[in-house]
C-alpha cells in the first residue's frame, strides 16, 4: 500500500511517501526549488517521492493532506460574527482554499496525467492532529501523551491528546486568536525579526537579556485553568490569513502582529539590521521566560490528564529546543519523542501515517530511527558534477576518507560534509553539514566571516557520540534530532568553547552508530586525533535552503571560503583548486 502525504498551499510545503506503514521518503519543496519556506504546491517533492520508489501517481492508493478547511468551522464562524469587519476576508479565504482542495486535479495537472486514471482515495486531516500523528506514529511507544503547538492551523494553536495503540484522542484545543506561537512571533517582529522562521534566531538572543521586562511580558499571556489566554490589546486584530500570507510565487509573508500598545510600553520597534540594544535583548529574555512558564504549565496539565512518562510532540513551537531541554526537570514527563520535521513540513508524514493507522486500522510496526529520508546521489553523479565544476579531487576508500576529513577538522579547517541521504526536517544532522573544531576560540567568527554570515549572538551546535553525552552535558536524555538544549558541564566548557553559548549551554545532536555509521565514525576519528568526542555541526548552506544535490554543495564550496569538501568518497581541497 502506497500513501502520499502532502502539506500544500501552506508554509514549508512538502510531500512524504508511506509504503506499507513505513515512511520511505520525505522532503520539503524548498530543498528542490530553493525557495525558503516555499508555500505553494509541492510539485517537485511529489515527483521526488514517486521517483524514490520507482512508482507512478497511478500506483498511489491514498493521498492524505495535513489540513482540513472544515475543521473547527463553528469556531471560525463564531469569531467572524464577533468581528463583522473580517467576514468578507473569511469568505474570500474560504473560496481560495476551495480552489486548492481538489487534490486529484492538482496532481493530474502537475504530473500531466488523466485524472480519470487516478485511483487513490483522498483524506483531509486537521492540522494539529497531523502534527501529533507525525510524532506518535514515528515513536516506539504504544501509549503516550500528545502535544502540538504553533502559530495556527485550522483555527487552532495548541492541542493536547491521549495516544494509545492506533488512536489519537483529542482532549483539548486552544483556538485562535490565543496562540503561544503568535506571542513569540509578535515580540520577535517588534525587535526587528519580521521574516517567517526568524523565531529560532531570537531564541539565541534571549540569554543575553536580563529580567527587566518579565513582569510586563507576563501580562501579555495569562494562565487560565490549565490553558492560557492572550491579552489582545498587545496584538493587531486577527486577519483572515491567521497572521501569515502565502504569495502567488509561494513565498511566505507575515502580517504585522504587534499593536501600538507595545510601542507605548517599550518604545519604537527596532528596524531589521539596526543595532540590537539592551532593550531588545531584555524583551527576548522575557519572551522566552514567559513562553517556558506557559509551556510547562500546559504540559503539567496534560500529564494530569494523561499520567504517563512518554511525551510525543510536534508543531513549530516544538522546535524551541531551550524549552525542550528544561521540560524533563519542570514536568513529570521523562521521555520525549519530537518529530525532526516538527514544523509544518511534518504535516505530510503525519497525515500519511494517520491514514494508515487510524483510518485504515493497519497495525503499527514502524519506528523512525533516523531522519535520513531525503535524496541520495550516486558516486558517478557526484564525480560528474565535480568534473563539470573543473575541480581537482581524490577518490578515497572509507577509512582514508574519515582519517583525512578528521585531520582537516583537527587542523582548524572548515569541512563541507555531503554524504548519503539528505535529512528530513530543518536541521543538518551529519549528511548535509559543515563541520569544524568545537574547541577553537575563534571558530565561530571564522565560520560567520567565511560562510554563514549569521548574527553574532547565534550559537553553533555540537554533535557528540551518544554514549559520551553525560560526560559533557548535564543531562543524559538523547537528542538525535538536535531539538534539546542542555548545560555543558563546567569542566568541559573550554574544550567546547566554539559551541558553548553565553549561558553555558549547547543545542546538541547525539549520534549513534546505528543512526548514522559514517558520521559516528567521523566523530570517533576526530576524537582519536584530539581527545574530544564532539564536532561542531552547522547546516551546509549560505543564506539559502540546505544543499540537496551535489551541484549545490559544490557551488557553495566554490563561492565561500570553505577549506575542504568531502562529498561521497571524494575529497576536494581549496588549496589544490
Amino acid at each position: 500500500m502506497l500513501i502520499l502525504g502532502l502539506n500544500m498551499f501552506h508554509a514549508d510545503a512538502s510531500a512524504a511517501l508511506v509504503h506499507d506503514g513505513e515512511a520511505v521518503f520525505a522532503i520539503a519543496e524548498e530543498r528542490l526549488n530553493r525557495i525558503k519556506h516555499y508555500g505553494g504546491f509541492p510539485t517537485l517533492a511529489v515527483k521526488a517521492c514517486l521517483d524514490a520508489v520507482g512508482a507512478k501517481i497511478t500506483d498511489i492508493d491514498h493521498v492524505a493532506v495535513g489540513q482540513d478547511r472544515d475543521a473547527n468551522l463553528a469556531k471560525k464562524v463564531q469569531y467572524a460574527l464577533a468581528n463583522p469587519a473580517k467576514i468578507l476576508n473569511f469568505i474570500r479565504l474560504r473560496q481560495r482554499k476551495e480552489a486548492m482542495r481538489d487534490v486529484r486535479s492538482l496532481l493530474a495537472k502537475t504530473l500531466e496525467v488523466d485524472p480519470k486514471g487516478l485511483r487513490f482515495q483522498e483524506h483531509h486531516l486537521e492540522h494539529h492532529i497531523a502534527h501529533i500523528a507525525s510524532a506518535y506514529y514515528c515513536s516506539p511507544w504504544e501509549k503516550a501523551a500528545g502535544f502540538s503547538y504553533d502559530g495556527s492551523g485550522d483555527f487552532v494553536s495548541t492541542m493536547m491528546a491521549r495516544c494509545e495503540g492506533n488512536d489519537i484522542e483529542v482532549l483539548e484545543r486552544v483556538f485562535l486568536p490565543h496562540s503561544l506561537g503568535s506571542f513569540y512571533t509578535m515580540i520577535c517582529e517588534f525587535i526587528g525579526y519580521k521574516k517567517y522562521g526568524d523565531e529560532g534566531k531570537v531564541m539565541g538572543l534571549a540569554p543575553y537579556g536580563k529580567d527587566r521586562y518579565c513582569a510586563k511580558v507576563c501580562e501579555v499571556v495569562a494562565l487560565r485553568n490549565g490553558g492560557f489566554q492572550l491579552d489582545l490589546n498587545y496584538f493587531k486584530p486577527l486577519g483572515s490569513n491567521q497572521g501569515m500570507q502565502v504569495l502567488p510565487d509561494g513565498t511566505v509573508r507575515l502580517a504585522r502582529h504587534f499593536s501600538d500598545r507595545m510601542v507605548k510600553l517599550f518604545g519604537e520597534p527596532r528596524e531589521p539590521y539596526a543595532e540590537i540594544t539592551q532593550r531588545d535583548m531584555d524583551l527576548a529574555y522575557a519572551m522566552q521566560h514567559r513562553f517556558e512558564e506557559v509551556f510547562f504549565d500546559l504540559l503539567n496539565e496534560l500529564h494530569r490528564r494523561v499520567p504517563v512518562e512518554n511525551l510525543v510532540m510536534a508543531g513549530g513551537c516544538a522546535r524551541n529546543s531551550v524549552a525542550n531541554g528544561k521540560l524533563l526537570t519542570q514536568t513529570p514527563f521523562r521521555h520525549t519523542w519530537i518529530q525532526p520535521a516538527a514544523g509544518d513540513e511534518g504535516l505530510a508524514i503525519g497525515a500519511a501515517l494517520h491514514t494508515h493507522h487510524s483510518v485504515l486500522k493497519q497495525p503499527r510496526r514502524y519506528v523512525m530511527k533516523n531522519a535520513y529520508l531525503g535524496c541520495e546521489f550516486s558516486d558517478s553523479r557526484i564525480e560528474s558534477d565535480l568534473k563539470k565544476a573543473n575541480l581537482s579531487y581524490r577518490k578515497l576508500e572509507r577509512e582514508p576518507l574519515l582519517d583525512a576529513a578528521a585531520a582537516e577538522i583537527a587542523a582548524g579547517n572548515v569541512v563541507g560534509w555531503f554524504q548519503g541521504r539528505m535529512e528530513w526536517g530543518p536541521r543538518a544532522l551529519g549528511n548535509r553539514s559543515i563541520v569544524a573544531h568545537p574547541g577553537l576560540p575563534n571558530m565561530k567568527d571564522i565560520l560567520n566571516a567565511r560562510i554563514k554570515h549569521r548574527e553574532w549572538f547565534r550559537p553553533f551546535a555540537p554533535s557528540i557520540l551518544v554514549e559520551r553525552q553525560n560526560e559533557y552535558f548535564e543531562h543524559d536524555h538523547p537528542s538525535p534530532f538536535m531539538l534539546h538544549v542542555y548545560k555543558i558541564r563546567p569542566e568541559k566548557r573550554e574544550q567546547l568553547c566554539a559551541v558553548n553559548h553565553v549561558d553555558d549551554s549547547g543545542r546538541l545532536q547525539t549520534v549513534s552508530r546505528e543512526e548514522n555509521p559514517l558520521y559516528y565514525d567521523l566523530i570517533q576519528a576526530f576524537e582519536r586525533k584530539t581527545g574530544t568526542p564532539v564536532i561542531l555541526n552547522t547546516s551546509f548552506n549560505e543564506n539559502e535552503p540546505i544543499v540537496c544535490a551535489p551541484q549545490e554543495a559544490i557551488d557553495c564550496f566554490k563561492r565561500t571560503r570553505m577549506d575542504v569538501l568531502a562529498i561521497g568518497p571524494f575529497l576536494v581541497l581549496k588549496t589544490e583548486n
